[in-house]
């Protein structure tokens, strides 16, 4: 009964929006038994099922899973996926750019949690890119840098896998960024904290190669917000990612690579051959 009555007063609170104060929230898209993927709300050892993506509505419709009894997808569903090059100094040689490095690749190369990054059978020099990701909560156009806090919902870590023979070789990045599997996302979409100060940390086979805060970005998540807003129409959902840190190495089959984001959790992924 107790549990019943608070699941009623987490719906009516939700849905009045009172929850819209900033304080931690947490949600996952998961399926069960490789059925239908579904967004819920994270509590504890729970998933608290809701109607729709968390940015849209907060409706919970009354069922829950246990968290270790379902499938982890990435928690986002985008139209547009915009990732930010050269955004950290320890990434780049000399000066900084003016304006941030920007390019777009398709969503059906975001894959989640667990989920196996594939190496194509021609890559040759596939690296890891330890990033964070943020996700935008509603249209936005011509926003300016003070406003752009107000667009952002939430946060969540990526590895932008990056063929650098292709990246080099082809005249655009988008092979060798956004080939089909090579950007995991995970494994939770969080509301509420500070994501101009979060430590984005990536382990190689458990060795930290990759180390910086997201205070060091050079064009912080709002001048990001506010840039792609002049040119592109931001829908609910769409991500926008920071950029990497430092230096990469490549990996090869059976590496495994992590990439943590304080507050946020651990995206784990396995590197296996394609055919």
């Amino acid at each position: 009964m107790k549990k019943a009555f608070a699941l009623l007063a987490t719906t009516i609170i939700l849905v009045s929006g009172l929850s819209q104060a900033q304080e931690e929230e947490r949600f996952v898209r998961y399926s069960m038994n490789n059925g239908d993927v579904f967004w819920g709300m994270v509590h504890g050892d729970e998933i608290w099922q809701l109607g729709g993506a968390p940015y849209e509505t907060m409706h919970h419709t009354g069922l829950t899973h246990p968290i270790d009894a379902v499938k982890l997808h990435a928690p986002v569903d985008p139209n547009l996926v915009f990732m930010t090059a050269f955004n950290f100094r320890s990434h780049i040689s000399g000066e900084p750019a003016e304006y941030p490095g920007l390019f777009i690749i398709p969503a059906s190369s975001i894959i989640g949690p667990e989920d196996p990054i594939v190496r194509p059978e021609e890559a040759r020099n596939l690296h890891y890119e330890a990033e964070m990701a943020i996700i935008i909560g509603k249209r936005a156009e011509n926003v300016s840098v003070e406003e752009a806090a107000d667009y952002i919902f939430g946060v969540t870590a990526g590895n932008d896998v990056s063929e650098r023979a292709w990246q080099g070789g082809d005249i655009q990045w988008v092979r060798a960024k956004g080939t089909r599997g090579f950007n995991a996302v995970g494994p939770q979409l969080v509301r509420g904290i500070d994501y101009n100060n979060l430590q984005i940390t990536g382990r190689h086979n458990g060795e930290v190669v990759q180390s910086e805060n997201s205070s060091d970005l050079i064009f912080g998540m709002e001048e990001m917000v506010s840039y792609i807003s002049r040119y592109f129409t931001l829908e609910p959902g769409d991500m926008i990612w920071s950029g990497t840190m430092g230096s990469t190495r490549a990996m090869v089959p059976g590496d495994v690579y992590e990439v943590e984001v304080e507050n946020v959790g651990v995206l784990r992924n396995v590197v296996e051959q394609g055919n």
